[in-house]
């Protein structure tokens, strides 16, 4: 993958706290918010999708609240981030805007294709946070859903392992790391590197993903502008 277009980036919660597991690591979000202002800079039309996971894990955080709520606080977390990330862009003198599939009175705008789009030709970047909107999708099903609604060239999947790998490399030391790989390779192997729903998205809409790690210096940029950089997976 070369320098794209229209790119939407995904970045986990727990990549905003860098190794604190919780809130926001202030350094790590500039340097991250830094790396996407070079991609603006470069003619790169960016969206961004934060997960929540710095704030709230629905599956592990409680044993008591019900499923449909606990999904709520998720998409809640995920407000936070992409406020706060929008807010850290805007001191590297980059415009943005904050979407959200509901209303939340003027923290952020209610997103529609239309003004999704008005907004990154405006040279704007955007945040989609909120996710569907709905209980039981997760972060990752949302940005490819929001991909195929903003007509992005790729999606950036960063995490905080380096790529795809056959098997889990923090347990496994013969893991084998792909340069490459089909969603359909990832469906039939029941790799979890990435949601299954995201993959049959994808898949079906032939939307290119790059998987890559973030604790790279300049990973964002790489995953754009170098094609040996992560994995990347196509339909």
């Amino acid at each position: 993958m070369g320098s794209a277009d229209r790119i939407l980036l995904k970045l986990s919660g727990e990549a905003l706290s860098g190794g604190k597991g919780f809130g926001f690591d202030e350094g790590k979000c500039l340097d991250l918010a830094r790396q996407i202002k070079t991609l603006t800079e470069m003619g790169t039309q960016v969206a961004v999708v934060t997960g929540g996971g710095n704030y709230w894990r629905g599956r592990n955080s409680s044993k008591i609240i019900e499923r449909t709520k606990s999904d709520t606080i998720g998409m809640m977390g995920t407000v936070m981030n992409c406020i706060y990330m929008s807010e850290i862009l805007r001191t590297l003198d980059v415009d943005t805007d904050v979407f959200t599939p509901f209303v939340l009175g003027g923290f952020t705008k209610v997103f529609s294709r239309d003004a999704g789009l008005r907004s990154l030709n405006k040279g704007r970047v955007i945040f989609c946070a909120g996710g569907t909107g709905h209980p039981y999708f997760s972060t990752d099903s949302g940005t490819a859903l929001m991909a195929l609604e903003l007509s992005v060239d790729s999606i950036l999947l960063g995490k905080s392992v380096d790529g795809i790998y056959d098997k889990d490399p923090d347990v496994y030391k013969d893991a084998k790391k792909y340069d490459e790989i089909s969603y359909q390779e990832i469906l039939s192997g029941h790799l979890d590197a990435i949601d299954m729903s995201m993959a049959v998205m994808c898949n079906d809409n032939k939307v290119p993903m790059k998987v890559f790690g973030l604790d790279e210096e300049d990973a964002i940029v790489k995953a754009v502008t170098d094609p040996d950089f992560g994995t990347r997976v196509y339909a």
